[in-house]
């Protein structure tokens, strides 16, 4: 499981100000196909617009002010109303309280600024049973300043229908050990009909709901799924995002 083993909503840990480039791992130097690096190689993610979408989530205070321990990932998806995020749906399980989301954050600040997290959208098979393969939640955000937060950092297309392993994706996380993203490419591997797997290094608690970006900047997964994300660091999962996430998207965005 890659959501922080502390709970979300009460703990109140200190940030971490060292900023730590992960080790490259020698698994394998082959050349991502879309032209991005070495595959299943972990690096520190550079500050640029990909990473802007990309943010960790946070609980509340009891004033309700957010905490400073950050606790799993999540992204901006394009939508008509320019609010929407996802993530994996576990990510949310143990977050009974008010919740903000920071795109782009990165040592220790928001650069875009703290975005309240309004209505969830869930999946019927995992507010039935928590079950693996409905792993993906969408949320909608309030206005800040009066603006909206696609309108700020701009929002990556939801894709669905896509076959496991049809292109290298590249994953971005924030793991709650680390103040910086964290990003890796690999091809995924399918596990059965409805999950996929990669292998990245350092893809530790945290880095739930990350997204999984093909080369044309699609989200074709969400870190999840198998074993909530995954037992280890170094293996990550995400639901097959199919007829049901498109559905899902469909009910979030009203369309």
């Amino acid at each position: 499981m890659k959501r922080s083993a502390r709970n979300p909503v009460t703990s109140r840990p200190a940030l971490l100000g060292a900023v730590v480039m992960l080790a490259l791992t020698s698994a394998s130097v082959a050349a991502a196909d879309d032209g991005r690096g070495p595959l299943e190689v972990t690096v520190t993610a550079p500050a640029d617009a990909r990473t802007a979408r990309v943010g960790a989530l946070f609980g509340a205070d009891a004033a309700g002010r957010p905490e400073r321990g950050h606790f799993c990932t999540a992204s901006v998806v394009h939508s008509p109303a320019h609010d929407l995020l996802v993530t994996a749906a576990h990510c949310i399980t143990h977050a009974d309280g008010k919740l903000f989301f920071a795109p782009g954050y990165r040592n220790g600040r928001a650069p875009y600024g703290m975005w309240p997290v309004g209505e969830w959208v869930l999946p019927a098979g995992w507010t039935a049973d928590q079950d693996e393969d409905s792993d993906v939640a969408f949320a909608h955000v309030g206005e800040v300043d009066g603006r909206r937060v696609e309108d700020v950092v701009g929002g990556n297309r939801l894709a669905t229908g896509t076959v496991a392993g049809a292109s290298a994706v590249t994953l971005f996380g924030l793991p709650d050990a680390r103040e910086t993203p964290v990003m890796c490419t690999d091809r995924p591997v399918a596990r059965g009909l409805t999950q996929q797997r990669v292998h990245c290094p350092g893809f530790t608690g945290g880095t739930s709901g990350s997204p999984w970006l093909n080369g044309s900047g699609q989200v074709v997964g969400v870190l999840g799924g198998h074993q909530r994300g995954g037992s280890t660091a170094d293996v990550s999962y995400s639901v097959v995002l199919g007829r049901a996430a498109a559905a899902l998207y469909r009910t979030a965005t009203g369309s």
